[in-house]
């Protein structure tokens, strides 16, 4: 799906604040969008939690720097972080060349999958995406 040159991925869930999950089982993949990495420009650093942490619904879990501002990471989901992408330690770059592939932040065991009934849907966030442009 592409709302004005900005992508959105099907089969994902997104914040309005622009993170998204992609869910497995009890497992949620978790990153920023496409325009959030395009409204920060060059990531130059990413600060995430470790494993073992627990993150809670909508509460900051990290952010991410770049060359024009620092934004905090809003957790879609409540759970326990089980893998943080390391990749991202040497990389920051890589939320803004793959947002939704290798530039992917945390995996979190859910605790309360009712919350993913809070998020949008690709054809939600496209419409959310629409009033802001």
């Amino acid at each position: 799906m592409n709302a004005g040159k900005t992508i959105i991925k099907d089969g994902l869930l997104y914040t309005d604040e622009h993170e998204w999950a992609r869910v497995e089982d009890d497992i949620a993949v978790i990153g920023i969008t496409d325009h959030a990495q395009k409204e920060l420009r060059n990531v130059v650093f990413v600060e995430l939690p470790g494993v073992g942490d627990k993150l809670t619904f909508r509460k900051d879990f990290g952010y991410v720097e770049s060359t024009k501002a620092v934004n905090s990471l809003l957790s879609p989901v409540s759970g326990e972080v089980i893998e943080v992408n390391s990749k991202l330690e040497d990389r920051p770059e890589l939320v803004n060349i793959d947002p939704y592939g290798e530039g992917w932040m945390v995996k979190v065991r859910m605790t309360n999958k009712d919350e993913l009934k809070k998020l949008l849907d690709a054809k939600g966030y496209a419409e959310l995406m629409e009033k802001l442009a």
